[in-house]
């Protein structure tokens, strides 16, 4: 496949722009350092237009392909998140308490490989947007881009979106025609009783009996109030109470959890639900409860077309056996979701082999799939909009 030979032969420079990033990362929309850095990457590269500062620290960068035609997007995330690394590579964070620990690293580097062999062949007609994006672990950069308007200002018509998975054979492709992340919601509940000495329990009223009582409560939700066939996960994941002294009943606790799943009516369920149990528990055991319920990513959503059109491309570059148009949708999330309500487009996943999984101190980006990413991408500007004539 001529794409991916040609962009093979600067796959060892994706590897370099890779490795830099990882060793600098920065969180959430403070990107200064590496939004600089893609942007020099860019005059280099010889794009015809950047624009800096979307979404604080976001780019989008065009190139004009031969004749008129529509503009295609394609997107990479940047940012890395809160984490200590041990992978003790020679290119390992610089920055104690922040890693690339998600492959953004990779997939901007992917997306500079692909913006490479567009600016040198521009084999293609109407023109291309790169979006490079912060904020995808946390803040939503991606809502942010598109509600600063960036769909209409740079009137793309279509979008696609790379991620790289671990566990998966290295350079195998899935994707499909529908749901692929789901939505995500965070809750706090706030449990608030009356502290007191614990050898005499009768004169406080324990709020760590309400917080374990809703816990548990929360585990019928999903096994007791909707379909058996429709995936829904409720997790609580942190329950906050009392300090160093064993000897006191404190007079608040907290528990905080998270809601994952892929029809608005369960979302809506699970949201009423949680407010209900807490509420419940509360009277229950004479305390008050506090709930903040917050609705984050939407569920993101490919478009069957797109969808069916990526998988068919990726088949062009990995070969039929190693392209799965029909993946289970897992229940992680990602913001890319904003961009696909905006705009037809779809979402897939690039294997990077056995490796630990994303959001893990060992984790790394497997440089060996930036050519296959970058050919997919190149190539998905190549086939949605062809030169006339060719």
């Amino acid at each position: 496949m001529p794409v991916l030979n040609r962009i093979a032969e600067f796959g060892p420079q994706m590897a370099e722009w890779r490795q830099w990033l990882h060793r600098n990362p920065e969180l959430g929309f403070d990107l200064p350092k590496t939004a600089a850095f893609v942007a020099e990457r860019l005059r280099e590269i010889g794009v015809d237009e950047i624009h800096e500062g979307i979404a604080r620290t976001g780019i989008v960068a065009l190139i004009e392909g031969q004749g008129p035609g529509p503009t295609i997007g394609l997107r990479a995330d940047m940012d890395a998140l809160p984490i200590d690394e041990i992978t003790g590579a020679d290119w390992a964070s610089q920055t104690p308490g922040k890693m690339h620990a998600c492959g953004h690293d990779g997939h901007t580097a992917m997306l500079l490989g692909a913006a490479k062999y567009l600016a040198e062949t521009r084999n293609f007609a109407g023109r291309v947007a790169l979006i490079f994006q912060p904020a995808e672990e946390a803040g939503g950069g991606g809502q942010v881009m598109v509600e600063e308007g960036m769909m209409d200002r740079f009137d793309i018509a279509r979008v696609f979106a790379l991620h790289n998975a671990p566990r998966f054979p290295v350079g195998t492709v899935n994707t499909n025609p529908g749901a692929i992340m789901a939505s995500v919601d965070e809750f706090r509940v706030t449990f608030t009783g009356q502290g007191g000495h614990a050898a005499f329990p009768h004169d406080a009223v324990d709020p760590i009996v309400a917080a374990t009582g809703f816990a548990d409560g929360c585990q019928t939700i999903v096994s007791r109030n909707r379909p058996s066939t429709a995936p829904l996960v409720v997790s609580v994941t942190r329950i906050m109470a009392g300090g160093p002294a064993l000897n006191v009943i404190p007079q608040t606790a907290e528990v905080g959890g998270t809601v994952r799943s892929f029809d608005p009516a369960l979302r809506d369920m699970a949201e009423a639900r949680v407010r209900a149990l807490a509420d419940g528990v509360a009277a229950a055991y004479g305390v008050s409860a506090e709930v903040n319920y917050a609705r984050d990513y939407p569920a993101t959503i490919n478009h069957a077309d797109q969808a069916a059109f990526a998988a068919e491309v990726a088949r062009e570059i990995v070969g039929p056996d190693k392209v799965d148009d029909n993946v289970p949708a897992e229940m992680g999330a990602e913001d890319f979701a904003y961009m696909l309500e905006a705009r037809p487009g779809a979402y897939l996943f690039v294997g990077q082999g056995d490796t630990p999984m994303c959001h893990h101190p060992a984790y790394d980006f497997n440089d060996e799939i930036a050519p296959v990413g970058a050919s997919l991408l190149a190539r998905l500007v190549e086939r949605a909009q062809p030169v006339e004539g060719k």
